[in-house]
């Protein structure tokens, strides 16, 4: 280690904090890391710490194949591994894009280690020919007007360009943003880590003091267990839906649960977000982007505002806890966010489903659906896998109306593999062009917190096991009941018990490597898509000495 040029003084057993870090320029998002790292290196050296950094693998949303959820475990391993094998004390959690964050904690997680998480922060607004656009959210609008030749190519790479204009990962309500208001919510972590935008003065200042209070941490032995507890998990589930967060989320607290072994389920979602009211006007629910939010007051207005359905008494990073964190907080604009008397939507909570069509669960975002497809029976246009819907939705021949039902199968965790985000199915050209803006799409899949529309997702068990969307045909008619909870395909027992005896399962698409460990050991969304050998703690046990 003196090779490096570090001087006697620093091995004198004072607190070791590895500063993980998913800096990566194949990970746009993240590309500024390595200057916020330096940051946490200030505010552990202030405190008597020795700051260490190192590198784990990077999850970049617009660059991995097949999608980067099929990664999410692997860097979790990566994380795990990486501070169980070396003599680190504490950690600090560098992350960004959508998966960098859960995976991080769920590494850290397994280890029950003491650690904070900073996030990169979102990018700036985009703005173009006057319009302010949000990256994600408005890709989709674009990408209607140009399939129905309302811009032109070169009006979608301008507008690009525009709504990319900073460091950060996504300024609208995305999974990213959503994951770093979760952390903050949760207590893991500081006040405000959610919302600075990345290139603000006041996110260095942030890491700083995150890097201070990692070794308070360690000399305190506060390990990621005693922040990350049941009420963190309830209160992160109501704060999504006031923040109307990314589907996602479902998936990633499942599994953070799940290495913690904090008792967490998919029912959960519903019980606890039924009630609560979206009060963020932010895209794709709303209007509003995420430096809008942050000039408001941020997330501890928020939870101000809601206050008396969370638990105040859980635990936060800095010291004290949730309640004494949000005491204070004070909104500056009451359209941004909104009051609890007028909230974008009364009920912001994802809700849970089930029924014939997904015995073990299925979710889908109010608050980014529209209210008149809340309640919907229609005749099911299926298609059996991705491949098949980019073929043939822009058919002019296919046979579908406005009432239809779009249906695709084998894109969960193990028949795509990875359970992309391609649940926002797009609409088909001429219906778009007959002002069709919304239909339910149905699928086992995810899809993009910027994305919107009535999407049934998260389908278990998923169609390539042979669970009952794999056994719905063309022409068979689904009900969506959104009040009672419940999706269901107009199938009778023994139509539907002739079909299973049909179904023949889709090769693998891996035999070898990490494929292949992902298909063989992944758990279904309704578990948060873990692999099974990794739900429950290690801990960081001594190792064997090295020769």
């Amino acid at each position: 280690m003196k090779s490096q040029g570090f001087s006697a003084e620093l091995f004198d057993g004072r607190p070791v904090i590895g500063i993980c870090n998913t800096w990566s320029e194949l990970t746009n998002c993240n590309r500024h890391l390595r200057e916020l790292a330096e940051h946490v290196k200030r505010g552990v050296l202030m405190a008597g710490g020795f700051p260490l950094e190192f590198p784990v693998t990077s999850l970049g949303e617009p660059l991995m194949r097949p999608t980067t959820m099929m990664f999410r475990n692997l860097v979790a391993m990566d994380v795990e591994e990486t501070i169980r094998a070396n003599p680190i004390d504490g950690v600090v959690l560098l992350a960004g894009c959508d998966k960098t964050t859960p995976a991080l904690l769920m590494g850290a997680a397994s280890c029950d280690i003491p650690a904070i998480l900073v996030s990169g922060g979102p990018m700036l607004n985009g703005r173009y020919q006057g319009r302010v656009l949000g990256s994600g959210t408005d890709v989709f609008n674009l990408d209607q007007e140009y399939r129905t030749g309302k811009i032109t190519k070169a009006d979608v790479e301008a507008a690009e360009a525009a709504m990319s204009r900073s460091a950060g990962s996504c300024m609208t309500m995305g999974t990213a943003s959503t994951m770093a208001l979760i952390a903050e919510a949760m207590g893991i972590g500081l006040p405000m880590n959610g919302t600075i935008p990345a290139p603000d003065s006041r996110r260095a200042v942030l890491a700083e003091e995150a890097g201070k209070r990692a070794v308070r941490l360690v000399e305190q032995d506060i390990r990621i267990s005693k922040i990350l507890t049941r009420e963190a998990f309830e209160n992160a589930v109501k704060v999504a839906g006031a923040i109307g967060g990314s589907t996602n989320a479902v998936v990633h607290l499942l599994a953070l649960a799940g290495r913690l072994g904090v008792p967490f389920t998919l029912a959960d979602w519903d019980e606890l977000g039924r009630d609560v009211p979206c009060l963020v006007d932010l895209k794709p629910s709303g209007r509003f982007l995420m430096e809008e939010f942050f000039d408001a007051g941020g997330l501890p207005v928020v939870m101000r505002r809601i206050a008396e359905k969370l638990h105040l008494g859980a635990p936060a990073v800095e010291g004290g806890t949730m309640g004494e964190r949000i005491a204070d907080a004070r909104g500056w604009n009451d359209e941004v966010i909104r009051t609890v008397d007028n909230p974008l939507t009364p009920k912001g909570g994802l809700v849970v489903l089930r029924g014939n069509l997904a015995p073990d669960g299925a979710i889908l975002k109010p608050s980014a659906a529209s209210p008149r497809l809340m309640q919907h029976r229609g005749r099911a246009v299926v298609f059996k896998d991705a491949d098949d819907l980019r073929a043939r939705i822009d058919d002019p021949d296919l046979d579908v109306d406005a009432d239809s039902v779009l249906v695709l199968q084998n894109a969960g965790p193990r028949g795509y593999p990875g359970m992309p985000e391609v649940g926002t199915m797009a609409l088909p050209k001429k219906l778009l062009a007959a002002g069709v803006t919304d239909m339910v799409r149905v699928s086992d899949a995810r899809m993009s917190g910027t994305a919107f529309g009535t999407v049934v997702l998260h389908v278990a068990p998923e169609s390539a096991l042979g669970g009952p969307l794999a056994l719905v045909r063309t022409g068979d008619m689904i009900v969506l009941d959104t009040a009672g909870r419940r999706i269901d395909v107009e199938i009778d027992a023994e139509e539907m018990a002739r079909r299973r005896a049909a179904f023949v399962p889709p090769a693998p698409a891996y035999e070898r490597g990490y494929g292949k460990i992902f298909i063989d050991h992944v758990q279904q969304a309704d578990k948060g898509v873990d692999f099974d050998f990794l739900v429950g703690q290690s801990g960081t046990p001594p190792s064997k000495v090295s020769f």
